[in-house]
């Protein structure tokens, strides 16, 4: 006899079951939400290049539409030409990831903040198997009610070592923190 599934997100508590109704109806299945799913997020991002290193260009671009084919090349990089490079890409998603991450922290300890600022230096250098990120330097200024120096600190360090973006990258991240009045 053939099943129907029905989803029902209010029914979170509830496992798979499959209810069999009398005089001949159709019986039907509650299926319970996938909470693996409710965890997990993916996103993307995209790049295009023509030519070669020096020569060539690119362009980056966001699932989001945040960076729509926006242009970057060798000389972004490393000559300060006008466009973006992965290092400032990497920068900025850290200073977010961190920033995010400490607001989930502070709002758990009973603070909320009434603003942050980050800056993320990323730090590229040339190595015998060619380039890598060998250190992010996160700079933090946030002011906080109620927040005393010490449990700032302490929930600032646990932020760097849990945004995600920090548990990516295998480099030395230091953190400058300062409450601001």
């Amino acid at each position: 006899m053939p099943t129907r599934t029905i989803n029902l997100p209010w029914v979170a508590p509830v496992s798979r079951i499959t209810r069999y109704t009398g005089c001949g109806a159709r019986p039907f299945r509650v299926a319970r939400p996938n909470r693996r799913k409710e965890q997990r997020m993916k996103t993307q991002g995209s790049a295009v290049w023509e030519g070669g290193i020096k020569d060539g260009k690119g362009a980056i671009s966001t699932k989001s539409g945040a960076l729509s084919a926006y242009p970057y090349g060798f000389a972004s990089r490393f000559e300060g030409k006008p466009g973006t490079n992965p290092e400032e890409l990497i920068g900025a998603a850290h200073a977010g990831c961190f920033t995010m991450a400490l607001s989930l922290i502070l709002g758990e300890a009973g603070f909320t903040a009434t603003h942050m600022e980050t800056t993320a230096e990323v730090s590229l250098e040339k190595q015998s198997d060619g380039f890598a990120i060998t250190a992010v330097h996160l700079t933090l200024r946030a002011t906080i009610p109620g927040a005393d120096a010490e449990t700032f600190q302490q929930l600032a360090a646990k932020a760097k070592a849990g945004c995600p973006v920090s548990k990516l990258l295998k480099a030395d991240i230091s953190l400058d923190a300062a409450l601001v009045a």
